[in-house]
């Protein structure tokens, strides 16, 4: 494949990622565990969802060093090939340690996320970035919502079955497999730039034809020796980018809201199906949790997308505007945990997805805009191992049926209090560094009308970057 033809494996992975993520049976994971497969809402609260998390953690990191040294493809084949595994077990398998195993098979799934997000950056040239990132994250966002429409409409106007449901979730699975195996082999990683060293078939050949094998151990041993130094130089570069990603105080305190907005999202995300289970049981009522899913992803996409548009200096006020919408999360939080209406609830949730949104991609462009690739993607992995890191904790202590074991409707106060303290932290910090820069402003004296050109000149420059950047994010 030439450089510069990058229309192909564009077009294949955003392919792929409609159809991996095109799952009408996941907004209707609980309601089938504890429904057709008689699972009681205990032992899916406090068993089974933790184990997807510890099992998670545990993956991230092996996993975010594989996608660049092995070059990403054969990860996302494993992630086509771990999500037909996933859906072949919940149509066929009854018993608990199958949905045991279940949990990690999926966490395998979100562990190689990763992969699909970087490997379109080893095979296009820099240019091209922009549109192929609009592109595959577009397509991903397309799947997600297609299918939880699809899911609901075959639920709520076909009176399908869970089960039936969960095969046509299959079929497509098996579909982005397909395509996975049609992706072209990157050249480099990342990280790991130069091709994997490896004994030539010349080499065994020639040996096998009376050459010595004294020979090839030499072979060997020699590009053992070019292995070890190759690692040792490319682990000196990630060093070098992890000094530089946290460098500034100002991207250690992003990077800390980072981590925790987004585990306190991924533990709303987890436990929401059983908090609507819990206020309105699904083997007495009506379903709606594809159509709500679908309606949170756009009004999600819509926030995000509003961030570059809306003119704001966000170096001066995106810690306050962290703040005000994380108490406006807790609160969403708060309503969904203490509500008897399940519309209130749908409400809530789709509040705070789409606050969570908005704020994530500001955070996201704060940390980007002054780091190179490299370091952008070492910081995303960090970040989201710290994330994923807090989450467990989270969930040993409140969810996990030897240590707490709360119902689902006490884990959202705990939730709220995280939400509030996060909250509480980023707006002290907004108000000093509001202060500060009014300080600054008051006392240039003469040179306050070039300092307030040059900060509308650095903030146009800024707007423009935001709004390449968030229409790239989606």
């Amino acid at each position: 494949m030439r450089r510069s033809d990058w229309v192909f494996p564009t077009v294949l992975l955003s392919l792929y990622g409609f159809f991996a993520n095109c799952r009408p049976a996941e907004p209707f994971l609980t309601p089938y565990l504890v429904g057709p497969k008689n699972i009681s809402e205990e032992v899916v609260t406090n068993y089974l969802f933790p184990i997807w998390t510890y099992s998670y953690l545990s993956l991230l990191c092996p996993v975010f060093l594989l996608t660049d040294l092995l070059r990403y493809k054969p990860l996302i084949v494993a992630q086509g090939l771990f999500l037909v595994t996933n859906y072949i077990i919940l149509s066929f398998a009854n018993s608990l340690p199958a949905l045991t195993y279940l949990q990690f098979n999926f966490a395998v799934v979100t562990s190689t996320e990763v992969a699909y997000f970087s490997y379109i950056y080893s095979v296009i040239p820099p240019e091209r970035y922009q549109r192929a990132t609009g592109y595959v994250r577009s397509a991903m966002l397309a799947g997600y919502t297609f299918g939880a429409i699809l899911g609901q409409m075959l639920i709520s106007l076909a009176n399908t079955s869970y089960f039936h449901v969960n095969t046509v979730t299959l079929s497509l699975m098996i579909v982005a497999l397909c395509i996975s195996l049609s992706l072209p082999m990157p050249q480099h990683g990342v990280f790991f730039k130069k091709k994997q060293v490896e004994v030539s078939m010349d080499t065994m050949n020639e040996v096998a034809d009376g050459g010595s094998s004294r020979d090839l151990e030499k072979e060997v041993t020699g590009r053992s020796v070019k292995i070890c130094e190759y690692i040792k130089t490319s682990g000196k570069q990630m060093w070098e980018s992890l000094k530089e990603s946290y460098s500034s105080r100002r991207l250690v305190q992003w990077s800390l809201w980072w981590a925790l907005a987004t585990a306190g999202y991924g533990q709303v995300f987890n436990y929401v199906q059983l908090m609507w289970d819990h206020i309105e049981p699904s083997s007495t009522s009506s379903v709606y949790n594809g159509g709500v899913e679908a309606v949170c992803a756009l009004v999600g996409a819509a926030a995000a997308f509003s961030v570059g548009y809306i003119q704001v200096q966000w170096g001066v006020w995106g810690e306050l505007s962290l703040g005000v919408f994380s108490a406006v999360g807790a609160g969403c939080v708060f309503l969904m945990g203490l509500t008897n209406s399940i519309w209130l609830s749908y409400a809530g949730y789709a509040i705070f997805k789409a606050s969570y949104m908005f704020l994530i991609t500001i955070t996201m462009f704060q940390i980007a805009v002054n780091l190179s690739m490299e370091c952008y993607a070492l910081t995303f992995g960090i970040n989201s191992f710290v994330a994923l890191t807090l989450q467990t904790i989270l969930t040993a202590i409140v969810v996990d049926n030897t240590a707490l074991g709360l119902d689902i409707a006490t884990q959202g106060l705990y939730t709220v209090c995280k939400h509030f303290c996060t909250s509480t932290v980023t707006n002290t910090e907004a108000l000093t560094v509001i202060m500060e820069d009014q300080r600054k402003s008051d006392t240039s004296g003469k040179q306050e009308t070039q300092s307030s050109s040059s900060s509308s000149s650095l903030q146009n420059k800024e707007q423009s970057a935001l709004q390449a950047y968030t229409e790239t994010a989606l």
